[in-house]
């Protein structure tokens, strides 16, 4: 972890000096800055699968003791199984990949996957095998999940552990394939697929494995995947793709889907910046080497395909992120910093609040990376790269990792962030005066939870809440943060005075408010 390990005390504004991290830092008065919430101003409910992680079925720490706690404690709702590119390989009835391609470990079976999620409070993603399976395969995996019972009749696993008479886990998202635009279609090739290249192959499948899944259980919901606008390859034609990937797949096969599948890694491996990442959520980026519109544009660009290729079934048709980190390969410091945590907390409610159902991580565990960018002008102290937020405790050349189940940042920014989106609610309308303080804010039945993201490096800010029709605040807050020298999540009380609740955020912080 970071050296520098303390604990975190926020004070109400008037403090000269305020003592953060464990580490005091002077400013003769922090920025004010004010956030206005608006209770009555519903921006998005939050679904019951929200905020979400990936894991993998050659994730050797998945059935960890601590884990479903530490899922639980981050407000994690969804996991995603059985891991990226993996789904594409892997077949779930013997809990085997193909020859050559990738890894399952042997006690990685979807009935212990599915013991963990049970034991985090979660519920279950799926994606199926496109690139080597069957409809027929992925049919059977959605009976044996959800049909089961004492006259069941379906496949059974042939691994150890397996029911015989079935289950009824009752998942209800299911994928077909992961990122199969990456077959080839565009020459790049990443993804397994002996099906053909381009998206008209794929969009007739996705009819066929729709039928199929849905003939073993018509309340599941399927999903097609597509290319996140503005993102390569969206919007790409060539000589397997005489259309856009996107217009192709909705044109064919929006009418046997429920939602479709976005997935975003807006950093060029080699090239990442901090400020541009952080400032990619509200304003999207683009250097010369990074390219991604923002959030709210990506969302919007979807909707307009939905409406202009699904007709009346469009407003049925959900969108879920079920990727996201900030470089997709050659991971290097700056996944491992406070850096990716804020950008973390920032990023999944704001897509949240452009109306998508789920934001799933990238990933759970994953193992040190050593040839990313460790560029001197990249904020972190760790001396490598790790897609996962928890260690897997190996090592990285002379460098090891921390002990298997560690924290890294974006954990602890996925734990502040689970204070004020993990619990259910709707998303209500947050406006910040500070340009690098973002705020979103959650009504639920019992109050309102505020989450504060200060991407200034070097400025703190005394953030005034003022939420309307609720007159003077006068009861205490309880506040969760983060930030530099963090060591973990601390909690501290914050008291109102004259009847104002202010709250100091140090520079590079996340910070979860409580308001009963």
């Amino acid at each position: 972890m970071p050296s520098m390990p303390s604990m975190s005390v926020f004070a109400v504004t008037q403090a000269a000096v305020v003592l953060f991290a464990g580490a005091a830092w002077a400013q003769s008065t922090p920025a004010p800055a004010s956030v206005s919430i608006d209770p009555t101003s519903a921006v998005a409910p939050l679904s019951p699968i929200a905020v979400g992680v990936n894991t993998a079925v050659w994730d050797t720490n998945l059935l960890d003791a601590p884990l479903p706690g530490l899922l639980s404690e981050a407000g994690v709702r969804a996991v995603r199984y059985p891991g990226g590119s993996t789904a594409n390989v892997y077949h779930w009835q013997s809990n085997t990949t193909e020859a050559g391609q990738s890894y399952a470990s042997p006690s990685n079976t979807f009935d212990a996957f599915m013991g963990v999620v049970a034991a985090a409070g979660a519920r279950a993603i799926v994606t199926v095998n496109y690139g080597s399976g069957t409809p027929e395969e992925a049919a059977g995996w959605v009976q044996y999940a959800n049909r089961g019972g004492p006259h069941y009749a379906g496949p059974v696993p042939t691994y150890p552990g397996g029911n015989q008479h079935g289950n009824r886990y009752g998942v209800q998202y299911w994928e077909i394939g992961n990122e199969i635009y990456g077959n080839g279609t565009y020459y790049a090739a990443w993804e397994y697929d002996v099906n053909g290249l381009g998206p008209s192959v794929y969009a007739d499948n996705v009819l066929l494995y729709a039928s199929a899944m849905k003939g073993a259980d018509p309340d599941i919901k399927v999903g097609a995947v597509l290319t996140a606008p503005g993102n390569w390859p969206d919007g790409q034609i060539g000589q397997n793709s005489s259309a856009p990937w996107n217009t192709t797949v909705l044109s064919t096969a929006c009418s046997a889907i429920d939602f479709v599948v976005l997935h975003w890694y807006p950093e060029t491996p080699g090239a990442e910046s901090d400020p541009g990442l952080l400032a990619a959520p509200e304003a999207g980026e683009n250097d010369g080497v990074n390219f991604t519109p923002s959030i709210p544009s990506m969302v919007a660009s979807v909707r307009a395909e939905l409406e202009q290729y699904c007709g009346a079934h469009a407003a049925d048709v959900e969108i879920l992120v079920t990727e996201m980190n900030s470089v997709s390969y050659n991971v290097g410091k700056q996944t491992t910093s406070l850096i990716s945590a804020l950008f973390l907390a920032d990023s999944v409610p704001t897509w949240l609040e452009s109306g998508v159902t789920n934001v799933d991580w990238w990933d759970l565990h994953e193992g040190p990376g050593c040839t990313g960018n460790d560029d001197a002008s990249l904020y972190g102290d760790y001396a490598f790269g790790d897609h996962g937020m928890l260690s897997n405790g190996d090592t990285c050349g002379a460098t090891a990792e921390p002990p298997a189940d560690t924290p890294f940042p974006p954990y602890f920014g996925l734990d502040v962030l689970g204070r004020v989106v993990g619990h259910g609610g709707t998303l209500v309308q947050a406006t910040s005066s500070a340009s690098f303080v973002s705020a979103h804010a959650v009504e639920q039945s019992d109050g309102l939870s505020v989450l504060l993201v200060n991407k200034d490096p070097s400025a703190a800010y005394a953030v005034s809440l003022s939420v309307a029709g609720t007159g003077s605040c006068e009861h205490p807050a309880q506040v969760w943060s983060y930030g530099e020298g963090s060591a973990a999540v601390t909690q501290s009380v914050v008291r109102p005075l004259g009847g104002t609740l202010t709250v100091n955020v140090a520079p590079y912080s996340i910070t979860a408010i409580d308001v009963r």
